[in-house]
């Protein structure tokens, strides 16, 4: 069985005051990129033209400055520890892999193809369907640690499940997407997709691992953290920067439709409760100790925002409907994950009067 380094196991992140307001600076991108976006048009064409096969070399180099040092945090040797709970392992598999993604495809349909139909653009529901249906289906890598950590989570559980669940991403995004886009009646570019597993979960995978070890093997857990330290701005300033990009594209349609954001809203925080609480009473039901069941709600209801983005603006492009869905997702994500995290808090008395071994 792979051990976990005893240092390893005993950094428990924190979040920090970037993070903490990490949904007002995505507001303030917004503002930013459609005032940018009118002021700068050709600038932004410029860059819309900067592909290559179908990808924006300026986003994808961004969205690599988000992705590796988010990756960098995963430690597969720590996936011999899954056996330990197994329990709760089960738990998230099953919320990541067989319940979210198929549950936001009926959620999206429901409410952005049906309910809020008659308040969208003309044509644009299908859209953003997609883009819903790229956020479920990749479940949260790095900002899971920080939840987890928020709820005093088992961190050997957490680590082993972030890493078993990005293992099996690299395999199962592709055809987990196309079956559900195909199942919601929007063409599928399997060339585009394919090359996107490729460019942002396999080779930033394989990069972040190849680094890791040599990190550690000169220096440590100390010389991985210092890293890990100075390169968490850049993840999060790329992130902003391509979320500026986004809106800057995206500005007159905001413009003209301000409720769009808002009712894409909607079915994402329902998936995140349902999800949630679907995993923490399965937890409850098999008797699953409660430092686990936590950050097993945790993980199964919160998103790799990062590669959902990449994915949407790869597939479908950067002025997409799908693309702002998911940006919808990085929006919501700090405030409503950190009202989960007070919640399986709130309720430990009554998860552990239920649980039973």
């Amino acid at each position: 069985m792979a051990t976990i380094p005893a240092d390893a196991t005993a950094a428990r992140p924190g979040i920090s005051s970037f993070e903490r307001y990490l949904t007002l600076w995505v507001a303030l991108c917004i503002v930013a990129g459609i005032a940018l976006g009118h002021a700068l048009p050709g600038l932004f064409g410029a860059i819309a033209a900067a592909e290559v096969a179908r990808v924006n070399l300026v986003v994808a180099v961004l969205i690599w400055l988000m992705i590796v040092p988010m990756l960098l945090k995963i430690d597969f040797g720590a996936l011999g520890s899954v056996r330990q709970h197994w329990k709760g392992v089960g738990v998230t598999l099953f919320i990541n892999w067989a319940v979210k993604p198929f549950s936001m495809a009926l959620l999206g349909t429901l409410f952005l193809g049906y309910l809020f139909a008659p308040l969208l653009p003309a044509g644009e529901a299908s859209s953003y369907i997609a883009g819903l249906i790229l956020l479920a289906a990749a479940p949260c890598t790095a900002m899971v640690f920080v939840w987890s950590n928020l709820c005093d989570g088992e961190p050997n559980f957490t680590l082993s499940q972030v890493a078993l669940n990005d293992l099996i991403m690299v395999f199962a995004f592709a055809p987990l997407v196309g079956l559900l886009l195909g199942v919601a009646s929007i063409t599928v570019p399997w060339d585009t997709l394919l090359l996107s597993v490729v460019l942002y979960i396999v080779v930033p995978v394989i990069v972040a691992q190849l680094v890791r070890r040599a990190v550690f093997a000169s220096g440590g857990q100390a010389a991985l953290d210092r890293l890990l330290a100075r390169l968490g701005p850049v993840s999060l300033v790329a992130l902003l920067a391509t979320l500026v990009l986004l809106f800057g594209f995206q500005g007159e349609a905001i413009i003209a439709q301000p409720l769009v954001i808002a009712l894409i809203a909607v079915p994402i925080l329902v998936q995140v409760y349902f999800n949630a609480g679907l995993a923490y009473w399965l937890s409850r039901r098999f008797g699953v100790a409660w430092c686990v069941a936590a950050p097993a709600a945790l993980i199964g209801a919160s998103n790799f925002f990062e590669l959902a983005v990449a994915a949407a603006i790869s597939l479908f492009g950067l002025k997409s409907g799908a693309a702002l869905a998911t940006v919808v997702g990085v929006l919501v994500e700090v405030p409503v994950m950190l009202s989960v995290v007070a919640i399986v808090k709130r309720t430990r008395n009554w998860y552990e009067k239920g649980a039973t071994a």
